[in-house]
């Protein structure tokens, strides 16, 4: 079983939690979450704490037309800050549908993107969403 991201659709999940990491073995989690309701910004979140349900930081407001992240008066971050530069390639690799470099993935944490509930079947574990969310993405 493979939990790496190939559709740049599990960022639009509105729960999406993954793990970029690079050959240093340095990674960086990331969480784009949407709130309920019509037309509600993607907000993007970094694990900077030991507590991986909620020790997250702001960082910024993910725009799923353009695959990037924009930062915001409230962002902690800055263009130049690495995981800010971590996320957008992140994004751009899996959006062009780049394979990624030798050392380096990509990975959900095997929970669905869209409710949070854990992935149990191959299948589900392959693409990053459960079979119900996945009707949702048809």
């Amino acid at each position: 079983m493979n939990n790496s991201i190939t559709d740049v659709r599990f960022f639009e999940g509105g729960n999406a939690l993954f793990t970029v990491g690079n050959v240093k073995g340095e990674h960086y989690t990331f969480k784009i979450r949407q709130p309920k309701g019509d037309h509600k910004p993607f907000f993007v979140s970094l694990l900077t704490g030991p507590q991986n349900t909620f020790n997250y930081t702001y960082l910024g407001i993910y725009n799923p037309g353009r695959f990037s992240v924009a930062l915001t008066k409230k962002s902690r971050y800055t263009d130049e800050s690495t995981p800010v530069k971590v996320i957008r390639w992140a994004l751009k690799i899996i959006a062009l549908g780049r394979k990624l470099p030798a050392g380096y993935t990509i990975q959900h944490e095997n929970k669905c993107c869209c409710c949070g509930r854990t992935l149990t079947t191959p299948e589900s574990i392959e693409k990053g969403i459960g079979p119900e969310c996945a009707k949702k993405f048809k």
